[in-house]
């Protein structure tokens, strides 16, 4: 039998609006699955992911635990 990989998952928080913000900063929220302020969410840690969140970095943090 193969052995399944474990995946790593990151939790990521939105901690600004975005109203006022650019329609594609509002696309990569949604592509996170984040709607309000101080809403998490847990993502599997990949490039996509990464790539999406260093591309907001001024509207998401990064929880750790």
């Amino acid at each position: 039998m193969a052995k399944k990989k474990a995946t790593s998952t990151i939790r990521i928080r939105q901690i600004r609006s975005v109203i006022g913000r650019p329609r594609s900063q509002r696309r990569i929220l949604e592509g996170l699955g984040l709607h309000r302020i101080r809403h998490e969410v847990e993502q599997p840690d990949n490039p996509a992911i990464r790539g999406m969140v260093n591309k907001i970095p001024h509207l998401v943090q990064v929880v750790e635990g």
